[in-house]
C-alpha cells in the first residue's frame, strides 16, 4: 500500500499536517506536488502531496482516499521551496505551498483549469465527397469547403460558414472529418509599447559583465560573496551596479540568451510589472515564444496558461514581479533581480517573504547564477555580493546636473512648486521637450480642517487623516478605503471656511495643467493606474506625445526610458526622512537618484531639480552627486555602530484586536515568553502601540538578533503556541522576518 502525505490548504494557523491518505490504484500517477481534493472531517479540502511513503502510523482501515486529482501540480523542488518559505518566515505550510501552486488553486476549493476548444480537419473521404456526387447539406458542404483550406476550430467554422457543432458531429459520424479537443492558450495582451528586436553593440564594460555571468553559467567561477544564514550552499552571485541609463537591461538580455544557449531557463524579476512595461516589451521582442509573463494584473486563465507553459517547458524565461520567483521554470540557470533596491520585493502579507532572499535560496538549490542589478544598491548587497560595474551611460553622455532647491527660503504662498521649478518647466514647454515631476503622495491634499472651529476630518476606522480627492469629490482613507463625500461646510459649526493643506499628485497635476497649457499633463499613480492596462497606456501616451509632463508618485521614477525628458523634478524630497525608520536615508537616496536618472537620456541633455527642506542631509547630498559608493560607505558604518542589518537580523511581531485591554495583556505576555525563548544576545523592544487601522488596535514587538536561525525558530515556536490558545482567537498575530 502506498501512502500519500497531504498538507491541506487551509487558513488555520493552529492546524498542522501533513495527514496520511491511502493512494488509490486509479491515481497511481500522483507524486510530490500533486494537488488533490481530500475528505477532511465533514469537509472536502484541496491539499498538496508533500511526501510519498510506504507505511503510516494509522491502520489501513482508518485511512481515507483522495476524491479527485487536479490536472496540474507543482514540481517537487518548488514544494520544498514553499515549505522552506513557511518555516523561514514563520508562516504555515499551507500559505507557503500556495505560493508555488498553479494560479487559481485556493483554500476555498476553487481551481482554474485549461480552456479547451474543438478543432476539426477534413479527411480524404471528405475531399472525395466535395468533388463527387455524395449528398451534402448546405452547411455541411460549406464546412467541408472551409476545412479544405486547413484545420479550423468550431468557433471559427461557426463564424465563417454558420456550421454548428451538430453539423460537425454529423460530418464526423459519416467519416468525412476528424475532430479533437485542443488546449486553447489565453495569451496576455501586449502593453502597446514597442521595442526593437535588434541586439545593440555592447560597451566594453557591458561585455565584461556578460562574460563574467557566462563564465559562472559554465561553472568556471568559484569565488562568491557570503550568503545569508539558513539559505544553504552559496551560488554564483553578482551585483550589477550601473548608473541609470548604463544598459543593465541589455546585460540581462544577453545573460538570458547565454542561459538559453546552454539549455537552461531564466527568471527575471522586476519591482512591479505595471511599472516596467518597457522592459517587458524588450524581452518579448527579443525572446518571442520562449518568454512568459506572470503577474496579478493578468486574468486567472491567463496566469494559469502562462504557468503551464513554463511547467511544460514550452516557455523557458519568466518575467514578473516578486511572485515570479516561484515560477516553475525548468532547469533554472539564471535569476535576475532588476532594481534590487526596491522595497516592493518584500511581501506585506503572510508569509512576509523577501523575493530577493528567496531568489538566493532558489539559485543555491538549483545551481543557478544570481544577478542583482541597480543604480542604487542596498547596503546589504553592496557589502555581500561581488560587483560588476557599469560606470557610464550607453550614449556616452554625462549624468544630468542636480540642483538642490532649499524650500526653507521659499514663500509658503507660492504653493508646492518653487519659482525655480516653474522657470525650468516653462523652458521645457518652450523647447517642446518633456518633463517628469514626482511627489510621493497621491490625492489632492492630505488634510482638511475647518478654519473657524478647527474641526479635522479623520477616518472613523483608523487614526489617520482622510485624503482629499478632488476629481472624485471624495475624502478617502488610504488604509481602510473608507470613503465619504467631500463636505461643503463644517458639521460642527456650519462654517464654509474649509482649509486644504498640503499637496498630492492631483493638485500638482491641476497646477501644471493651468500654468503650462496647452502642453499635455499625464498623471501616473495608483488611482489612475487602477484599471487593467492603464499604467502602460499612460506611459505609451506620454511616450508618443510630442511634448508633455508626467506627474506622479514613485511610479514615475522606476525603470522608464524616455530620451525626450530634459527635466526631472522631485517635490518634498525629504518626506521619507521624517519616518522613524533606520532605512529612511537609504530610501531617500534611492528615490532621488532614481528620478534623477530619468532625465538627460537624449541629445538635448537634461537637468534635475530637488525641492527639499533638508539640503544638507547625507542621502540628498550624495544623490545630487550621483555618488552611490560615498553614500553606502557612510551608511554601512552607521549601521555597524547601531547593529542594524546587514550587521544583525530583525524580526517583527505584530498583534491586532478590537479590544485594546485584552490586546495589551496578550502583547505583554507574548513579550515575556519571547524573552525567555530568544538567544541571549537578542534585543527585544516593545510592545509598542501603533495607530488604529480598520477599527483594530495594534501592538508591535521588534527583535534585533545576531543568530538568525535560532531567533526565527524561537519566534515561530512561541507564536504557534500562542496562536493555538483558544482564548486569543479574536486576536491576530503576524510575524515579519526581515521587515522593510
Amino acid at each position: 500500500m502506498s501512502i500519500l502525505r497531504v498538507e491541506p490548504l487551509t487558513t488555520a494557523r493552529a492546524l498542522r499536517g501533513p495527514f496520511d491518505y491511502r493512494q488509490p490504484a486509479a491515481m497511481d500517477e500522483l507524486e510530490v506536488g500533486s494537488v488533490v481534493r481530500v475528505p477532511f472531517g465533514p469537509r472536502r479540502l484541496l491539499g498538496v502531496v508533500v511526501e510519498l511513503a510506504e507505511v503510516s502510523d494509522l491502520p489501513p482501515e482508518r485511512l481515507a482516499e483522495p476524491i479527485e486529482a487536479l490536472e496540474a501540480g507543482a514540481p517537487a523542488e518548488l514544494v520544498e521551496l514553499g515549505l522552506w518559505v513557511a518555516r523561514e518566515y514563520c508562516s504555515t505550510p499551507s500559505r507557503g505551498l500556495q505560493l508555488v501552486l498553479p494560479p487559481g488553486t485556493g483554500t476555498g476549493g476553487r481551481t482554474v483549469r485549461s480552456k479547451r476548444e474543438l478543432r476539426a480537419e477534413i479527411l480524404p473521404a471528405g475531399e472525395a465527397a466535395l468533388s463527387g456526387g455524395e449528398r451534402l447539406g448546405v452547411k455541411q458542404r460549406a464546412a467541408l469547403e472551409a476545412l479544405s483550406a486547413g484545420e479550423m476550430s468550431a468557433p471559427e467554422l461557426a463564424a465563417a460558414v454558420g456550421a454548428d457543432r451538430a453539423a460537425l458531429r454529423r460530418l464526423e459520424t459519416r467519416g468525412l472529418i476528424a475532430s479533437r479537443s485542443s488546449r486553447l492558450r489565453r495569451a496576455p495582451g501586449a502593453s502597446g509599447l514597442r521595442a526593437p528586436a535588434k541586439r545593440p553593440d555592447l560597451l566594453p564594460e557591458q561585455k565584461d559583465a556578460v562574460a563574467a555571468i557566462t563564465q559562472a553559467l559554465d561553472g568556471r567561477r568559484a569565488e562568491n560573496g557570503p550568503i545569508s544564514p539558513g539559505i544553504g550552499p552559496s551560488a554564483p552571485s553578482f551585483l550589477l551596479h550601473g548608473v541609470t541609463g548604463s544598459g543593465k537591461t541589455e546585460v540581462y538580455l544577453a545573460a538570458v540568451e547565454a542561459a538559453l544557449e546552454r539549455g537552461r531557463g531564466a527568471i527575471v524579476l522586476v519591482p512591479e510589472i505595471g511599472l516596467a512595461p518597457q522592459a517587458v516589451a524588450r524581452f518579448r521582442a527579443r525572446l518571442g515564444d520562449r518568454f512568459a509573463v506572470l503577474h496579478s494584473a493578468l486574468s486567472a486563465g491567463e496566469r494559469y496558461d502562462e504557468w503551464r507553459r513554463l511547467r511544460s517547458g514550452e516557455a523557458s524565461v519568466c518575467v514578473g514581479p516578486r511572485s515570479a520567483v516561484f515560477a516553475p521554470v525548468r532547469d533554472l540557470g539564471l535569476i535576475v533581480i532588476d532594481e534590487e533596491h526596491d522595497a516592493s520585493y518584500k511581501q506585506e502579507g503572510d508569509p512576509s517573504y523577501d523575493a530577493r532572499t528567496v531568489a538566493r535560496k532558489r539559485a543555491a538549490d538549483s545551481g543557478a547564477v544570481l544577478v542583482a542589478g541597480t543604480a542604487t544598491p542596498r547596503p546589504e548587497s553592496w557589502l555581500e555580493l561581488p560587483r560588476l560595474e557599469l560606470p557610464n551611460r550607453v550614449d556616452g553622455r554625462r549624468l544630468p546636473p542636480v540642483n538642490l532647491v532649499d524650500m526653507r527660503e521659499a514663500d509658503p504662498r507660492s504653493g508646492p512648486l518653487h519659482p525655480d521649478t516653474w522657470e525650468a518647466l516653462d523652458a521645457v514647454r518652450a523647447a517642446g521637450a518633456k518633463a517628469i515631476v514626482m511627489i510621493n503622495r497621491r490625492g489632492f491634499a492630505p488634510w482638511l480642517t475647518c478654519r473657524s472651529c478647527g474641526h479635522h476630518w479623520g477616518c472613523p476606522n483608523c487614526d489617520v487623516s482622510l485624503i482629499i480627492h478632488r476629481h472624485s469629490g471624495r475624502l478617502v482613507c488610504h488604509h481602510c478605503a473608507h470613503i465619504e463625500a467631500a463636505p461643503r461646510a463644517c458639521p460642527q459649526c456650519a462654517s464654509t471656511t474649509l482649509s486644504q493643506a498640503g499637496a498630492g499628485t492631483e493638485r500638482v497635476e491641476q497646477l501644471l495643467a493651468e500654468r503650462l497649457a496647452p502642453m499635455p499633463v499625464f498623471r501616473l499613480d495608483s488611482d489612475t493606474a487602477a484599471a487593467r492596462g492603464a499604467h502602460a497606456s499612460i506611459l505609451a501616451q506620454f511616450g508618443e506625445a510630442a511634448s508633455g509632463v508626467l506627474v506622479g508618485t514613485q511610479m514615475v521614477a522606476k525603470g522608464h526610458d524616455f530620451p525626450e525628458v530634459t527635466l526631472s523634478a522631485i517635490l518634498d524630497a525629504d518626506a521619507t526622512l521624517r519616518f522613524p525608520d533606520f532605512r529612511a536615508e537609504e530610501r531617500t537616496f534611492a528615490m532621488v537618484a532614481q528620478l534623477a536618472g530619468r532625465s538627460g537620456r537624449g541629445e538635448a541633455g537634461g537637468e534635475v531639480i530637488v525641492q527639499t527642506l533638508a539640503p544638507g542631509s547625507a542621502s540628498i547630498e550624495h544623490a545630487s552627486r550621483h555618488d552611490s559608493a560615498g553614500f553606502l560607505a557612510g551608511e554601512l558604518e552607521r549601521r555597524r555602530l547601531l547593529r542594524y542589518p546587514p550587521f544583525s537580523h530583525l524580526v517583527r511581531v505584530n498583534l491586532s484586536g478590537e479590544h485594546e485591554p485584552k490586546l495589551e495583556s496578550a502583547a505583554l505576555a507574548l513579550a515575556t515568553e519571547l524573552r525567555r525563548a530568544l538567544p541571549s544576545d537578542s534585543d527585544l523592544l516593545g510592545p509598542a502601540p501603533m495607530f488604529r487601522v480598520r477599527n483594530r488596535h495594534r501592538r508591535r514587538l521588534m527583535i534585533k538578533a545576531a543568530d538568525r536561525e535560532r531567533t526565527v525558530t524561537a519566534v515561530r515556536t512561541v507564536v504557534e503556541r500562542r496562536a493555538a490558545d483558544r482564548s486569543l482567537r479574536e486576536l491576530a498575530i503576524g510575524v515579519d522576518v526581515d521587515p522593510q
